[in-house]
């Protein structure tokens, strides 16, 4: 469950495409590191819109699963 929802995600400076996002241009998650409520998330495709604010810990157990294949394609 998300802490946060911030409207308008270009607000914010910094945005980094996910290394787990695929190799499809325009087709990424984008993160944000060091967002001190935890970490923004947003589609690329539309860079003005919501972004979800995830807990730092709740995160790290995703990407956990995803690399460890529990999330399977």
């Amino acid at each position: 469950m998300t802490d946060q929802i911030i409207t308008d995600a270009a607000t914010l400076m910094g945005w980094r495409k996910s290394s787990h996002s695929g190799s499809e241009s325009g087709s990424c998650v984008e993160v944000l590191d060091g967002y001190p409520l935890g970490v923004p998330v947003r589609d690329s495709k539309a860079p003005h819109g919501p972004a979800l604010v995830f807990p730092a810990d709740g995160w790290s157990s995703f990407i956990g699963a995803v690399k460890g294949g529990q999330f399977p394609a």
